[in-house]
């Protein structure tokens, strides 16, 4: 058997280059062809990073080509998707894997026809600080979870991102956008969910780039901006998300979990590393101690400092995972899970009512620190 799977990429926006660089740290993968609709950024990536540009067509007919990472835009992900199974190619999607559950169902059938495996990001949970929160909790360190809070609030991506149009129309918002992380991560620590209810909202019709090179131009916004949601878990915790692009600054935590034996405070699910604090009953909360988990180590430079990035793990995984026969971490039952979670949320604004989720997952093994290192190339 294979020791490598060839990766293909279809999509060559700023998410590619994510890929493109961090893929070489893995086990498992090799990126060897990309492909775009606009042939010249497909050129200029494969340029950049010393690959194959290709046609679409090309790379799906490749037989050096395994498993196909579809980067395109939201609303592209289905169609795109299901070309990629029905060429007979294993699929990895960014996030969400599609925007409406029927759509999800209908790639998760076709994998099952095709005989062929889907996964699909977000892999942030995987991160050292995230793993470590899953450890605590699996180690019975705050009892049984049973609520939390999420804040994922800013005002929003026109001020930073060079083609912003995408995020305020239907498949966009802050909770088909970055929603992902959180429900993702909260599968990851309590397991899957019942049933949500929310309230949404649009601060403004209308939207002012201010970043280039479309500066200036106004956007309409057709979808919810401001969401708050109720999330109703199997176990009987509950958890409230509020995600919002009209926010201007807040003092409120990314997450913080509360158990009958403790609470626990999270970092970014944006993020694979930061502080994770624990409070024990009567006592305030102290960080705990971080460990020497590889995907907690920072890596790279950002605004606030060095810190750690290792996007493509969860496609690496995958691919161990194929190579190996056992469960993907980042599997397309918790995608489509995620799913059916973040559609009915924004149902539920809508219609104004609880919806029950019909589709169930299991809870990702956990990622500990030989079983990170496992899929690591060695240095």
């Amino acid at each position: 058997m294979a020791k490598t799977l060839g990766i293909g990429i279809i999509g060559a926006g700023n998410i590619s280059t994510t890929y493109l660089r961090l893929a070489p740290l893995f086990k498992g993968i090799e990126i060897r062809a990309i492909a775009d609709i606009n042939k010249k950024a497909a050129t200029g990536r494969a340029s950049e990073y010393g690959i194959e540009a290709r046609s679409i067509d090309s790379l799906l007919a490749s037989d050096d080509i395994d498993l196909v990472v579809n980067l395109t835009v939201p609303d592209a992900h289905f169609d795109v998707s299901k070309q990629i199974l029905s060429a007979g190619k294993h699929l990895y999607s960014e996030k969400p894997l599609t925007l409406s559950l029927k759509d999800g169902l209908d790639l998760q059938k076709l994998a099952e026809k095709k005989r062929l495996k889907a996964g699909c990001a977000p892999d942030t949970y995987l991160g050292g600080a995230h793993q470590l929160a899953r450890k605590l909790v699996d180690d019975g360190q705050v009892g049984t979870i049973t609520s939390g809070t999420a804040h994922v609030m800013s005002h929003g991506m026109e001020h930073w991102h060079p083609d912003p149009g995408f995020f305020f129309r239907p498949g966009g918002g802050p909770i088909l956008d970055l929603g992902p992380y959180y429900i993702a991560n909260l599968i990851n620590l309590i397991g899957p969910i019942r049933r949500v209810a929310a309230l949404t909202s649009m601060a403004t019709p209308t939207r002012t780039i201010s970043s280039e090179p479309r500066k200036g131009e106004t956007i309409k916004v057709t979808t919810p901006t401001t969401i708050q949601a109720l999330l109703e878990f199997e176990s009987g915790a509950s958890v409230t998300l509020s995600a919002s692009w009209d926010v201007w600054a807040h003092h409120h935590p990314n997450m913080e979990l509360y158990g009958t034996d403790g609470s626990l405070f999270l970092p970014d699910p944006n993020f694979f590393g930061g502080e994770v604090k624990l409070a024990k009953p009567g006592k305030k909360a102290k960080p705990v101690k971080a460990w020497a988990h590889p995907f907690g180590t920072p890596n790279q430079k950002h605004s606030a400092g060095m810190m750690a990035n290792y996007r493509t793990a969860g496609l690496a995984d995958m691919a161990v995972a194929i190579l190996q026969g056992r469960d993907i971490r980042c599997s397309l039952e918790r995608a489509l899970h995620g799913v059916d979670v973040m559609v009915s949320i924004l149902r539920s604004g809508e219609e104004k009512k609880f919806i029950d989720i019909k589709t169930r997952c299991s809870r990702p093994e956990a990622l500990g620190i030989k079983e990170a290192k496992s899929l690591l190339k060695k240095t």
